[in-house]
Parts: structure tokens; sequence; C-alpha cells
């Protein structure tokens, strides 16, 4: 095995996040705004299946690669369900193989679940798997995109494979696309998945889609099946209201459990909303390794693992570089914005519009991230002087129906909390506010567990 001489990290990462593709971008399903299809054009000709003899060597090196005592396994695709159970069997078995003592190993899967049957329930039951399920909402919503190589709708099938989670007692995320057909319909989607799906854990990715031939992010055009700033935004805000008002502490979205990270001074834990990236990588089915999910393109293309080992590959000054652009590249509009603290300039991949000034490097949904922030930042606030008072943030059900007395609270009236303290050194005080920035974190859109 050759080893990489290219200059290396100042200091190489700990841990690092790899998403995993072992039948590449190969899928059951032909879902109109998955930019992953088109990468099959890479490998003409391929059987896009990972073999049993590359899936040892990735787990050997990657177990190898971290120096934490917890490490995950991430599944995706394409769709993982057709390298059938054994395949994942086999992994799991290699995983023990190479497993350090006392060291912890998980797996989360993303699957379109319409391939689940009870053996994949009792087998992601048995070995503890996070599922995170692909689910746009109810069925007129879902199956607008989100259709099979036939263009026949698909819902039906994924609520099968939801049954199929639910009876086994799988732990599972929903993943939601938020694109132009469900945008305008924020409130029928959350309650689906909260009521008619049972969704505890929940996602809200935007489709932003690039107008082009490639599949590569090039081009300053999207198409008409993505979301739009102002839509995201507004999408965000009108679930926030529902959940702020009746759902804390039971039902967790993942960009509301990032935006109380950062307002009690934590790292946000999604690399969208790191001040870098790099640490989450994305490996194909023949062992190519990429900067990331979302540049499985030549030009990010770092190596192959059976030819340099994982760590020297995510080591690589092109792989720092790569994460360092991410905050180097924010314009100075970005950076005085009051929401920067928890935006970061969003991902790398929509910034395509330019600011104001004519700067380049505005993300597409600046205007979305900009509202909905600035949106909740007093009842996110409360929450973070609850979490500091070693409270519940489900509390705030309770102090965001007083918010107007909180407001209107003299510094040496009792809190309208309840807590007993004068409302100057309570819920009535100015909160902190989070400045500066952690080192970035790998995260990616696969299933995730809470934060609070």
């Amino acid at each position: 095995m050759t080893q990489s001489t290219a200059r290396t990290w100042p200091y190489p990462p700990r841990a690092f996040h790899v998403m995993v593709k072992p039948r590449g971008s190969i899928c059951n399903l032909d879902c109109q705004y998955c930019f992953y299809l088109k990468k099959e054009q890479l490998y003409p000709g391929s059987s896009f299946k990972m073999s049993l003899e590359l899936l040892e060597n990735y787990t050997r090196q990657y177990i190898e690669a971290q120096s934490v005592p917890e490490v995950t396994f991430a599944w995706q695709g394409g769709e993982p369900t057709l390298m059938g159970v054994d395949f994942f069997r086999q992994a799991v078995a290699l995983q023990e193989k190479y497993r350090r003592p006392g060291m912890t190993i998980r797996n989360a899967f993303q699957t379109n679940g319409t391939l689940l049957g009870d053996e994949w329930g009792e087998f992601l039951r048995a070995h503890n798997f996070l599922v995170g399920l692909s689910i746009d909402g109810p069925r007129e919503l879902h199956d607008a995109y989100r259709q099979d190589k036939g263009a026949r709708p698909t819902f039906d099938r994924v609520m099968r494979g939801l049954a199929v989670l639910q009876k086994h007692r799988v732990e599972f995320n929903t993943l939601t696309c938020v694109n132009a057909a469900n945008a305008g319909h924020a409130l029928e989607v959350y309650r689906f998945l909260r009521d008619e799906a049972g969704s505890r854990y929940m996602q809200f990715i935007p489709i932003v889609e690039r107008d082009n031939t490639t599949g590569f992010q090039e081009g300053s055009r999207v198409t008409a099946r993505s979301v739009s700033g102002p839509q995201y935004g507004r999408f965000l805000i009108d679930i926030f209201d529902e959940w702020v008002r009746a759902d804390v502490g039971r039902v967790f979205v993942q960009i509301f459990d990032v935006a109380l990270a950062r307002w009690v001074g934590e790292r946000p834990g999604l690399c969208i909303f790191e001040e870098t990236c790099g640490l989450g990588l994305a490996m194909e089915f023949n062992g190519d390794l990429y900067a990331c999910d979302h540049f499985v393109e030549p030009r990010f293309k770092l190596g192959n693992i059976t030819a340099t080992h994982l760590k020297d590959l995510v080591n690589d000054s092109r792989q720092y570089h790569f994460g360092m652009d991410k905050r180097d590249g924010l314009p100075p509009y970005c950076r005085a914005c009051e929401v920067n603290f928890i935006c970061n300039g969003g991902c790398p991949k929509d910034r395509i519009l330019r600011t104001p000034g004519g700067d380049p490097g505005l993300n597409y949904l600046c205007a979305g991230f900009r509202s909905f922030f600035t949106y909740i930042a007093r009842p996110m606030k409360l929450m973070a002087a609850l979490l500091k008072s070693n409270r519940a943030p489900a509390e705030i059900t309770r102090l965001w129906t007083a918010e107007p007395r909180l407001s209107a609270a003299a510094p040496t009236d009792p809190c309208p909390c309840g807590s007993g303290r004068a409302a100057a050194a309570c819920h009535a005080a100015p909160v902190y506010t989070p400045v500066g920035h952690s080192q970035p974190v790998p995260a990616g859109n696969g299933p995730q567990k809470k934060r609070h």
C-alpha cells in the first residue's frame, strides 16, 4: 500500500465521518430531485457492488483511523438495502473483529424503506441500527417527486417499510426533503410525521438542485423543484411555532437542536452550520474516497483506500484546504450578519449568489436562514437560560405563553416563570448569545440522535 506524500493537516483529526455507498448511486427509486443518481456516469460498465474484500479493508482502516471511543459506520446510497441483509451481517461481524477493547461501534442506515421486510426488521433491531427513513410528507406531497423507475408512486411502500421498523421496535428518524411541492404545507407535513408516522426525530433537508446535465455543483441556476430561501424559512417558522407550544421534549427537530446548541455555546453538530468542514467524507462502492457526499466529482476525489490508507487520504492537504475554504471564502456581508454565529454561511454547495455588494459566496438559502434564526431568537434564549439553570428546555411551552409578561416584568419583580427569583436574574434578563466558534464535527444527511 502506498502512502500519501502530500502536506498534511496541522493536527490530524481525532475522528471523522464517512458516508459509505456500498451500491454506489444505484437505487430502486427514481426521485426526481435526487442529485446522486447521476453519479452512475462516473463508473460506466461497473457492477456497483462493494466486494467483501473491500468491506473488510474499509472496516479495518476506518477503525484504525479513529482516536475516539465511539465510532459510527454510516451506510447510504443509492439504496443500501439492495446489498441484502447478508452483506450487513458480514459488516457487523467485521466490526466486531476489528473493534478495539472498550470501543463502542454504532451503525446508521439511510433508506427509502420500500424493500424493508421482517428479515430486515429483525436484523436492524438485533444490532441496534439507527435507521433514517426518507419520507416527504403525506401521500400527495410525498409522491410528487418520490417515484420509482416506472414513474409510479411510492408512498404506500414507504409506509409498509415504516410499519416494519415499528413492528420490530427499530429506532428511526425521518428525513424529509423540503421542495417546491411540500414547502407550502409545513404544518401538514409536520403533523403527518408526528401523528401518523410516529416520528419523534425529524430532519428537514432543503432541496437546492443545480440545473445542469452533469449532476455536479456547478452553475448558478436551480431547478423548479428547488425550494427558495424565503420558502424554506417560512416552512421552518411554521413548524417551530407549533413545536415550541406543544412538542418541546417529545419531538426533536434537527435544526432546532442545532440552534439551541449554539445558543448555549456548544458546537452545532451538523456540518452545514460549522465554521469549517472537511470531516464528513463519502466513499463509493469501489473504495474511491471523495471530499464530501455533495462533491462526488472527479476534482474532489482524494484517492482509493486500496492504494492509500483511509487516514492518509483524510489527512491530505487537499482535504484540509477543502474544509478551510468554507470559512475563508465567507464574504464580509455574511461575517457581519447577526445570525452568522449559527449559520456560518451554510453549506458551500449552496453558495451560488452574490451579496448586495456584489461579492460571490452568498448562500442561496440566506434569506430563509436569516428570517428563521432571527424569528426563533427569543425562545431559544429562554431555553438556553433554562439549561443554564439546570431546568428542562420543555418548560419553554409554559414560558412562551407567558412571554408578554416576561417582556413587561420590572427587574425587581418575581420572574413570571415561577422560579421565585427576581426577573432581572432570571428569564426577563438579557441572556447569553454565544460568540466565536468551535472546531468542526462530522455530520451528514443521515439519521441523527437528539441533542437535548
